[in-house]
């Protein structure tokens, strides 16, 4: 008789039920994974198209000549096939990275279970476990959140990849897109920034140093921390040895301390226009993806003796800025302090400072477009308004005068009477109305330029002459392509017209007065030039501004800090800068003669210190703000720092008033004559006038068009 079979308990119906559930589970989880996998693997790009696509966005700059100046974001070596890729590079970040790289399915179990290991025992993520599949499809697809979500997306990333692309390519992919640190992907970028040479033939302990960096670029790079990174190579040669890959004798001899790593590029003053240039990239296009070049209008010749003008020219212990523009507005140089290692700061740009005479720009224009000519006569004589009472830097007066005569002799009376009868507020409006682009205040001392200006803005506004009044913009930017297609092409606004050509023919006609016979002869490049000095009260700043052959060129010079710098004129170190500039910036420019021939001016002002080297202008009697102070009267001392130097010569009367000396006699001397003109006897065209007779102010002079000798 058979047995009665025991019924089950119920915990072992409930377990075996588990069991089974688990089972259902496991196998529902394995077909929703492999089910994940290969759709993903159906929507991976191709092989191609992930070694096309950028891992940021790259922007090379290129000046006018299609030279590559500067290379911003992520940097790009050349891309290395899989055979092509030395055996030590590969074998490296395997050891370091990956040892069971070539038989795993894209995840490796023990990895994970070894990050899950140390995450329990020192309570957070301290190694991923990832595999080199894992790190490229973060790197390509995803970002570096240390969350879960983000991590089973990678798994089945990296699952996916694994069958879709071989070992093979999967590594060269990985060796070629991963970041190193520096700007640099790939490990031909790296090589060629750490060691100066194509990764294509790399050492063994230069391939150790690369495969280090991926785990910390930041923290490795030998440019950043030498000895960090020779530690770290040491790690990946141990590692090496360990899986077989090099002996004991190999990585003994790879010595990381040996290896000589390329020298950072210089910054030279290139970055000053591109560190301009570049942020308008903003506004003028909406790419942010694809790799871009830049190609803009910077000329490296210019640039190049640009820097060198203003290193050479430039006062100890001061700084010194240029801008040239081309009659288009085009920025063909631009150096904005005399180090760019050392101060990035653009004081082309950037800076604010006081203009001095040079802002007597805009007085003249406002005066020639209310019926004023370079013919007109004013008053040289004491003048005091609302307080404020100019005087010329010679120290005397000198009856009346052509604006020609005022203009070339930079006289502080004149130019305040003409502020006067036009408005303060108009000459502010056309300082605006040319491109100033700062706060210009309309108190009486303006006309001297105590409104703080841009370097830039100045250089624009003469550009503006020089283009017969029609507005002239600064750009630095050509055009913008991405994947060889245009997406920015630079369009020059010609439609502007600030002033009418008459006035601008008028205004350059007083700048060439200025720069023959006055302030500005230290500029002659031996060819028609128009320009203007400016220097500020006790030789703070030193200006020179002026145009020939169609380009345009301002420079400034001063310190930093505002402190005086004995003998800073506008007519002395920023002149001889401009004209070292400017000889060579249009010396293959045909010789471009003006509408109007140099007019001397009238022969009562006998050359003094003013005509040569533009004295500090007269802004004194007022504070900083330009208000005028108690006791702004005619022949009162200037106070603070406003003092002009020579005041402490002058001889004082019975009151404690200066005494001013009387005007010397009015004479024209005939060298004096062909000393401003660049003429010797022989060139003279008019005949000489008889002794005691002076020539009319309308007496014009042919100017020889080869340099002085």
């Amino acid at each position: 008789m058979a047995r009665a079979s025991r019924p089950r308990s119920p915990w072992r119906r409930r377990l075996s039920l588990a069991l089974k559930l688990l089972v259902v589970a496991a196998v529902l989880a394995l077909g929703a994974l492999i089910t994940a996998v290969y759709v993903t693997r159906a929507q991976l790009p191709s092989f191609d198209q992930l070694k096309s696509s950028p891992n940021g966005q790259m922007i090379r700059v290129h000046a006018a000549d299609g030279t590559v100046i500067v290379s911003m974001g992520p940097s790009y070596g050349d891309w290395l096939s899989y055979d092509r890729i030395p055996k030590v590079m590969r074998d490296a970040t395997i050891a370091v990275e990956d040892r069971r790289f070539n038989s795993h399915l894209g995840v490796d179990p023990i990895g994970v279970a070894r990050s899950v290991q140390v995450r329990m025992s020192r309570g957070r993520w301290v190694q991923g476990g990832s595999t080199i599949t894992q790190q490229l499809a973060r790197n390509v697809f995803l970002n570096n959140q240390k969350k879960f979500g983000r991590k089973f997306r990678e798994w089945i990333l990296a699952l996916a990849m694994e069958r879709k692309f071989s070992k093979d390519e999967i590594l060269e992919l990985y060796l070629n897109k991963v970041y190193y640190g520096g700007g640099a992907y790939g490990i031909d970028a790296a090589s060629r920034k750490f060691f100066g040479h194509g990764a294509d033939h790399l050492s063994l302990p230069e391939a150790a140093i690369i495969a280090g960096l991926v785990k910390a670029p930041s923290n490795y790079s030998p440019t950043a921390d030498a000895a960090a990174a020779v530690g770290r190579a040491s790690v990946v040669l141990q590692a090496m040895q360990d899986t077989g890959v090099i002996s004991a004798s190999e990585a003994t001899a790879a010595d990381p301390k040996s290896v000589a790593l390329a020298p950072e590029p210089k910054q030279n003053s290139v970055r000053y226009f591109t560190d301009w240039a570049l942020p308008q990239l903003e506004l003028l296009i909406d790419e942010t993806e694809k790799p871009l070049e830049v190609w803009t209008t910077l000329d490296l010749n210019m640039q190049r003796d640009a820097d060198a003008a203003v290193r050479a020219n430039a006062p100890n212990g001061a700084q010194g800025a240029l801008v040239a523009l081309d009659r288009d507005g085009a920025v063909r140089a631009m150096v904005g302090g005399k180090d760019y290692v050392s101060s990035i700061y653009n004081r082309a740009t950037q800076a604010e400072r006081q203009p001095g005479s040079s802002f007597k720009l805009f007085v003249y224009l406002a005066a020639l477009e209310a019926g004023k000519t370079p013919e007109s006569t004013e008053i040289d004589e004491p003048v005091t308004i609302d307080g404020w009472s100019p005087r010329n830097d010679s120290r005397r007066n000198s009856g009346q005068v052509t604006l020609r005569t005022a203009f070339a002799y930079s006289l502080n009376t004149i130019a305040a009477k003409l502020g006067q009868q036009v408005g303060f507020a108009t000459v502010a409006d056309m300082a605006r109305r040319f491109g100033i682009t700062t706060t210009v205040n309309t108190h009486p001392s303006m006309v001297l330029g105590t409104s703080d200006v841009r370097l830039i803005d100045m250089t624009r506004a003469f550009a503006s002459v020089a283009n017969q009044g029609v507005a002239v913009t600064p750009y630095g930017i050509l055009k913008v392509t991405a994947n060889n297609d245009v997406i920015y092409q630079h369009q020059v606004d010609r439609s502007r017209v600030l002033v009418s050509p008459q006035v601008a023919a008028q205004m350059i006609d007083l700048l060439q007065t200025a720069v023959n016979t006055g302030t500005g002869r230290a500029a002659q490049i031996g060819r028609p030039v128009a320009g203007k000095t400016g220097t500020t009260s006790s030789s703070k700043d030193g200006w020179f501004l002026g145009f020939s052959s169609g380009l345009t060129t301002g420079v400034w010079m001063g310190r930093d800090d505002a402190k005086p710098i004995a003998g800073l004129h506008g007519g002395t170190a920023p002149a001889r800068a401009w004209h070292d500039f400017m000889i060579k910036a249009v010396a293959n420019r045909p010789i471009e003669q003006f509408e109007t021939q140099v007019t001397l001016p009238e022969a009562q002002l006998e050359p003094d210190a003013e005509s040569y080297y533009g004295g500090p202008d007269n802004g004194l009697f007022v504070d900083p703000d330009g208000n005028p102070v108690p006791g702004g009267v005619p022949g009162t001392a200037p106070q603070g720092d406003r003092q002009s130097p020579r005041s402490e010569h002058l001889e004082l009367d019975d009151d404690g008033n200066p005494i001013i000396p009387a005007p010397q006699p009015e004479r024209l001397d005939q060298d004096w004559i062909d000393r401003v003109t660049g003429r010797d006897a022989r060139q003279r065209r008019p005949a000489s006038p008889p002794p005691g007779n002076r020539p009319p102010p309308s007496a014009t002079y042919q100017i020889d068009p080869r340099p002085n000798q």
